[in-house]
Formats: C-alpha cells, structure tokens, sequence
C-alpha cells in the first residue's frame, strides 16, 4: 500500500505542515486507519478511497493521531496535489474542478495546472457558521496571554467552515509571539465548548499573521498550517468588518515552517475557499 509525505501550504521541503497520504484505502477499517495516523504522528493523514457518492470522484478520510476529523484544510490541499501530481486523476491546463466525498459532505476542489505542472489547490469549505461570542480569561491564560492582548475591535467567536474553531484577535504579532500554551487546560476550556482548535490571529501592514493550536485529546500542538481555519477567518472577517478578498495568512514562523494561505469569500459571503501550493518530501509502502 502505498504512501506519500508532503509539505502543504509551501513551495519548499521541510517548511509548511506536514502531511501523510494512503492510497488505495479501501478495505482498511477505520481502526487501521487510526492506528496508522498514530504511527506517522503528524497532525493529520488521509486516507484516499473509492467514493460512495456516484457525483464525487474520491472520498477522503482525514484522521489526526487521536480521532478522525470531518474536514481540515492542509490535508484536502496536500491529498490533491498529490492526486494531480502523480497523475492519478486526469487534468489539463488552466483550473480543473473535481467533487471530493469527506466527512463534512461532497465539497468542490480545484487544481490549477500551469505548463503541466501543479500550481495551486483550492478547496471549498462548508457554508459558515457562527456560533458563540467568548470573554473568557480562562482561555488566554491557557495561551499565556491577558485580556490586554486582545484586539477589543474584533470579538472573540467561535466560527465553523466545516469545524467549530474559535477565533482570537491580537493587537499586534507581539502577543502571537508570546503565546505559550498550557495544553491540557487549554484542550478542556475548547472541549466544553465542542471544539479543539484555537487561531489566533494579529494584522501588519495588510498581511495577517497566525498561530494555531490544536487539541488532539487532552494534549494540544502547533500546528503550522491550517487551511480550515484560514477560511474560518476569512468568514469571520467577512463578517465582521469590510476586508478586500483575496487576502493572505502567513504562519507557521514561529516554528521555523512558514507557510502561506490563500483565503476568498465571496457570495454573500457563503463561499469559502482556502488554498495554496504543496510539495512532495517522500514516498513508500506500508507493509
């Protein structure tokens, strides 16, 4: 069974997030399939198999080392290219559009191909939600943080393009940088709220800069990619203030494996794409 290694939301090996990809999935259960997301250790691994749906042309399975997720960002972008790359489904030049079966629904991506050659991919997340708005110092002191951190222009809210995250404005990168998570606090304060990741988020120059921090049980990592909440953003901004579309969101710096996002609202601001470029770092079988 083979499987590959990429680095997503990046043109370059050993920077953006990491991702692993299984081929030919199929008769695994879905048991395997955790064990297997556990043996790699990455953030997430996706699992590519027949769909069920007769209108998509793969399902996609996406589990982190602890439980299988509904939708993520990096691992649809990454699993793509990869698809496109290997010449595993067919494309031409320009943008190709496929329906891809994941756990959040039948959901669109799209593969731009320049001179035969993957340059971007593109997904469209699940139509916004908005959930609660949160003043709780809990939660910044489980990031290290104080209320004086906090950009006050900008509510703190927990938004879902496909998952319930919660967005947190900064001031400035200042407090990006001094983020020092208390990981299971934090992971319980996110867990009575039904979610698991935190982005937060601070302005300079027109650019966005961002750190996510992700919960996978009681234990919570950095993430240095993440496209799911990269289009939440992109909807709460929408929301919440008048922001030209597209706009990017680097991250990721503060681990050494920066990356860049490609974030578009449009229709009323029901549409949500995220995507960006990958990398393929390594291949093999699972024996």
């Amino acid at each position: 069974m083979r499987y590959f290694i990429l680095d997503v939301f990046t043109d370059e090996k050993f920077r953006g997030n990491p991702l692993a990809v299984v081929l030919g999935a199929d008769e695994l259960s879905p048991e395997t399939m955790q064990a297997i997301a556990r043996e790699f250790n990455l953030s997430e691994t996706t699992f590519v198999m027949k769909p069920t749906a007769l209108e998509a042309e793969r399902r996609v399975r996406i589990f982190t080392p602890a439980f299988e997720m509904p939708l993520a960002g990096h691992p649809v972008i990454g699993t793509w290219h990869l698809l496109a790359a290997e010449k595993l489904v067919a494309t031409r030049d320009g943008w190709n559009t496929f329906l891809q079966e994941v756990g959040a629904g039948i959901l669109p991506v799209e593969i731009l191909i320049q001179e035969g050659r993957v340059s971007q991919v593109r997904m469209t997340q699940a139509a916004p939600e908005f959930f609660e708005i949160v003043s709780d110092d809990r939660i910044l002191h489980a990031l290290g943080l104080t209320f004086a951190d906090v950009n006050d222009a900008l509510p703190a809210q927990f938004v879902s393009t496909g998952v319930k995250q919660l967005m947190l404005p900064l001031r400035s990168r200042d407090g990006l940088a001094r983020i020092r998570p208390i990981g299971a606090e934090l992971a319980r304060l996110l867990a009575d709220r039904d979610s698991h990741l935190v982005y937060a988020f601070a302005e300079d120059s027109g650019l966005f800069y961002a750190r996510s921090f992700f919960c996978a049980g009681p234990v919570s990592f950095e993430d240095p990619a993440t496209g799911s909440a990269a289009g939440g953003l992109g909807a709460y901004l929408w929301k919440h203030r008048e922001f030209a579309m597209p706009f990017q969101i680097r991250q990721g710096l503060e681990m050494g494996r920066g990356s860049t996002i490609n974030v578009e609202v449009s229709g009323g601001g029901r549409v949500v794409k995220a995507g960006g470029t990958a990398v393929i770092v390594a291949r093999g079988d699972l024996l």
